[in-house]
């Protein structure tokens, strides 16, 4: 395990491992294009979360990091948090008895903090309880890719994005078939324990000629409760997906391209709450991604590179009421089995936007103008007790922006990207309504003072609207009966980013043929009018004993049953919140192998009580190490995680301190030849009992999961 202070010193041990790798690099050649045969090296992979304009993410001034469809692969997630946390700067909440998660970059989540796209469209489901407010449902076996920027830098990428980006791609026709292949199949099975059941992906795609193509994928898996570290059953923690994509793309003309996208997925599963405690729930949940785009891009003309995409995203959630064994709260309500409760979220938006590319003397600009607009339209409808409605309360919100954004190059060694996006909101829901508009700047500036290294810095600005449940939540807590009441004058989050890093890349480090990138950066993000649940008015005393109507407690304070003393509680504008922290990664590959590094720091505080905020994750290190045998037929490696503990969790907190763990991963992969790949993992190899920070039931144990793929392809 390791040990507090260890970790506690990962700010100088970042910054002085960058010096010492950066002088290493500088004897070495730097070379624009890795070698086509390095595939660990994922920063040499496209991103365009930073800016809209594809570049290596090795070349991005942001903390911009990319996880390919290799990676993941490789450690055949069931969850896409298992590969996230090789990602500097990112966790995830999970109620483990729920399939959805949510991603905190930099100690910021819920309510679109983060900004969470698939194939383009964002999605905003939320329900609130005691877990993450703000979740998605992604299968990982459906994801092509993942292009994640960390921080309000991604000016133009959507209202909101305090704390970053998350872009997934799904599978496509280039995820199966090579360039030289017209059409295919890919068939994969997995099979594993500590409820590891059983995966089925079926993959088909088609190229007509080159004027069109198309692609398919099924999905069913079937995961049964896990076991953790002791061998303690964690019960629920089961879950049924069968789920289905499909894609195709057009291109009538030179230069022209229409695409578009569907993705279904059911899944099915039981829940007893986010403490296996609380009342238990059959869950049915649909969640649909539809998107429609067209593209016009030709090298011949430098002035129009035009992106129009529309979408509309859906999570339906019906919850069946089961039973109440543990307190009889909803049973004293007058709650039965088959009761239900429904959530559903509709969301509907499109981003537009073109890129000039053109030269003014001896600079060489991108100017990116463009706009977006999301409605979210929310509707809880509950006969199942009523605290669903009152918690995740039905109203509309509409978010729209326009963005400007110049990327200037000069020679070799200069570059600077200027933005700003104005944003506007309106949300309504009962009696209530409010609105609000702002304009947020950016500037980053590029140096490379010599060949294969690239120093910038960023002062950045973001927006972020208060959300339908912050603003109009208001009811009675289940147990102990306290008020939640609503407000519906909250003003918007307001983030100022000041950031520094440094991008490194070289090749023929050590040997011909190897690659070196590594990316560090520092930043300081300050929020104003950060919005936080608080405790609000005077205490007053409420039932002990739950199904006891709180009314009686108005005329018997401190007598028996009213004996516990309680306040109410709000959403409030905090006057400003400040997080801080340094990330870096790395990878060299040498042909026969390559190792990766990730480590994050993250610090974060409420800077009127001084308190830390409940969502900063604790410090962590990961690396992953790989060898190749068999003329790279055969890859054997292993995966290793240290976290530290978090101990400082404010009294009366649902989240609980967590203590530090280490865990220990091993992968293989052989390709018997171009049609046939088995794989196999172990994960938590030495079966350690620990519990992530943020979630409340323990993780799993000792899990072993084997895959084979065969592929069918023709020429």
């Amino acid at each position: 395990m390791p040990s507090s202070r260890a970790l506690s010193s990962c700010r100088s041990g970042l910054v002085a491992g960058v010096s010492l790798l950066s002088v290493a690099a500088a004897q070495a050649q730097t070379v624009p294009t890795p070698p086509a045969s390095t595939t660990a090296v994922s920063l040499d992979t496209l991103t365009v979360t930073s800016t809209k304009t594809e570049e290596p993410a090795i070349d991005a001034l942001s903390g911009t990091s990319v996880v390919t469809r290799e990676q993941i692969r490789r450690l055949q997630p069931s969850r896409l948090s298992e590969v996230l946390r090789d990602v500097p700067g990112v966790t995830t909440q999970e109620n483990q008895n729920d399939p959805a998660q949510a991603i905190n970059i930099r100690g910021l989540q819920d309510f679109g903090r983060v900004n969470v796209l698939v194939d383009g469209a964002r999605q905003n489901f939320q329900t609130s309880g005691h877990s993450a407010n703000g979740v998605f449902y992604l299968d990982p076996e459906l994801v092509g890719g993942v292009d994640i920027t960390r921080g309000p830098t991604a000016t133009i990428y959507g209202s909101g994005a305090i704390g970053g980006v998350v872009s997934f791609r799904t599978r496509s026709i280039d995820d199966i078939l090579r360039p030289d292949e017209t059409a295919g199949a890919v068939q994969k099975w997995s099979f594993g324990t500590n409820g590891q059941k059983f995966l089925n992906s079926t993959a088909l795609g088609a190229r007509i000629g080159t004027g069109a193509d198309v692609f398919g994928q099924f999905v069913y898996r079937d995961n049964a409760p896990y076991r953790d570290g002791l061998g303690n059953l964690v019960r629920d923690t089961g879950n049924e997906l069968t789920s289905g994509l499909a894609k195709f793309n057009i291109r009538p003309a030179e230069g022209h391209e229409i695409s578009g996208t569907a993705l279904i997925q059911d899944f099915d599963f039981t829940n007893n709450g986010t403490s296996n405690a609380g009342a238990r729930f059959n869950n049915a949940v649909q969640a649909d991604t539809y998107t429609l785009g067209y593209r016009f891009a030709r090298p011949d003309v430098a002035l129009v590179d035009f992106n129009a995409k529309g979408y509309y995203s859906t999570t339906h959630n019906n919850l069946t009421f089961l039973n109440d064994t543990a307190s009889g709260l909803y049973g004293n309500l007058g709650v039965r089995a088959g009761n239900r409760i429904n959530y559903d979220i509709e969301t509907t938006g499109f981003d537009v936007y073109n890129t000039a590319r053109f030269d003014t003397w001896a600079l060489s600009h991108a100017l990116t103008i463009g706009g977006d607009a999301v409605f979210d339209r929310v509707r809880t409808t509950d006969i199942a007790g009523g605290f669903g409605s009152a918690f995740t309360p039905s109203g509309e919100r509409t978010l729209a922006g326009a963005f400007i954004q110049d990327e200037v190059r000069y020679a070799t060694w200069l570059r600077v990207v200027g933005a700003l996006r104005y944003d506007h909101y309106d949300l309504s829901g009962g009696t209530y309504r409010s609105s609000g508009d702002r304009v947020s700047p950016k500037i980053t500036v590029g140096v490379s003072p010599i060949p294969g290294v690239e120093f910038y810095g960023t002062y950045a600005e973001g927006y972020r609207a208060p959300s339908i449940t912050e603003t109009l939540v208001q009811g009675i807590h289940p147990f102990p009966a306290f008020n939640i009441l609503p407000n519906p004058n909250l003003r918007p989050e307001i983030a100022h980013n000041v950031e520094g890093g440094v991008n490194i890349k070289y090749n023929d480090v050590l040997k011909a043929g190897d690659t070196f990138r590594a990316k560090a950066n520092i930043f300081n993000n300050n929020v104003d009018n950060f919005i936080n649940i608080s405790a609000v008015g005077p205490t007053y005393f409420v039932p002990a004993i739950a199904g006891i109507p709180a009314s009686i407690c108005a005329a018997r304070p401190g007598r028996f049953p009213c004996v516990i003393p309680v306040r109410s509680f709000q959403y409030l504008n905090v006057s400003q919140a400040e997080l801080s922290g340094v990330e870096l990664e790395g990878a060299y590959d040498w042909g026969g192998g390559f190792v990766s590094l990730a480590a994050t720091h993250t610090e974060g505080r409420d800077k009127s009580t001084r308190q830390t905020l409940l969502t900063v994750p604790p410090d962590r290190i990961s690396a992953t190490l790989g060898l190749r045998f068999l003329e790279n037929s055969l890859t054997v490696g292993t995966r290793l995680t240290f976290v530290d503990s978090r101990l400082n969790v404010p009294s009366g907190a649902t989240i609980l301190a967590t203590k530090g763990y280490s865990l220990v991963d091993l992968f293989a992969s052989y390709t018997v030849n171009d049609r046939i790949r088995a794989d196999f993992i172990l994960q938590n190899a030495f079966d350690k009992r620990y519990t992530q920070y943020l979630n409340l039931l323990p993780s799993p144990g000792l899990t072993a999961k084997a895959a084979i793929s065969i592929k069918f392809a023709t020429r």
